[in-house]
């Protein structure tokens, strides 16, 4: 396999949580849903919003608002759950991230994207890849296999086999 080159371009899918924009690595993202139906499962921590029917697996979603130490907001006709593969010992576990909104799929080279700041962002850096700018406007790059820790996976792992 070639190694890949600083113009190499990626495709992330952006979305919105309050006025900031985040991106994830399109290649993680199984699918984007509606809001649907989410069943809250008792002792987990107030970002773990519960688990959803995806055509008969339960997959675990979590408010990434909440899971980023923003204020909780009211759910609108652009909320949606965007479903993630994430590898865990070994294994593929499949998550949801509950967002305000998702704007679209686009393309940047690596040359665009900057290291990730060590301060002045509201969430923990060790989450970001780096800083992308898309247009006019700062796109805050998620590593999304350090969003969810280790403990958070394997309680998803734990809510999928519960809820089977």
């Amino acid at each position: 396999m070639a190694e890949k080159s600083a113009s190499d371009t990626s495709q992330y899918l952006n979305f919105t949580l309050g006025k900031e924009v985040f991106a994830v690595d399109i290649a993680s993202v199984r699918e984007v849903l509606e809001l649907t139906a989410i069943t809250k499962i008792p002792r987990t921590p107030d970002y773990m919003c519960g688990v959803i029917n995806l055509r008969g697996h339960a997959v675990p979603v979590m408010d990434m608002r909440l899971k980023f130490g923003m204020p909780q907001t009211e759910t609108t006709v652009d909320t949606c759950i965007i479903i993630v593969e994430v590898d865990f010992e070994g294994e593929s576990i499949i998550m949801g991230g509950k967002v305000d909104s998702v704007r679209e799929v686009f393309d940047l080279t690596a040359e665009h994207i900057e290291a990730a700041p060590r301060m002045g962002t509201s969430i923990n850096t060790d989450y970001i890849k780096g800083i992308g700018k898309q247009d006019e406007t700062f796109v805050i790059i998620l590593d999304i296999a350090k969003v969810f820790s280790a403990e958070e996976l394997a309680l998803a792992k734990e809510a999928q086999k519960e809820a089977a």
